[in-house]
């Protein structure tokens, strides 16, 4: 059985790349230098980073709402059990033209700056 998926790649300071890549633990593992943190996005799709990225030091990639992700990561698609699947190419598409441009960071945001949010019930 083929276990890979097509992904949207995109490393630090260049522009974002269709990449097929292994579709388990350490596949995943390998794109983001690291422990993965999934975020959920539009579109059923998914933005996999690097879960201690800020706390490693990794560079600031791009701006994700009103915070950075630092690292390489990749977006995905998200099946309807929650499973990473292969993006298709209007999700690759949408993504693309968001993360086109590579911002230049200063190293002085205040977003690069590891936090916590504490939600209690």
């Amino acid at each position: 059985m083929d276990n890979t998926i097509k992904v949207l790649k995109i490393e630090v300071g260049q522009p974002p790349v269709i990449k097929e890549i292994c579709n388990n633990l350490d596949g995943l593992q390998a794109e983001v230098d690291g422990l993965i943190q999934v975020i959920g996005l539009d579109n059923d799709c998914l933005l996999v980073c690097n879960d201690e990225g800020k706390l490693n030091g990794m560079k600031p990639n791009r701006w994700l709402g009103d915070d950075i992700v630092c690292g390489p990561f990749f977006i995905c698609g998200d099946s309807m059990e929650g499973e990473f699947v292969s993006i298709t190419d209007r999700q690759a598409d949408k993504y693309a033209e968001q993360f086109a441009v590579a911002p230049a960071f200063t190293g002085e945001e205040k977003e690069l700056e590891p936090h916590i949010t504490f939600i209690s019930f």
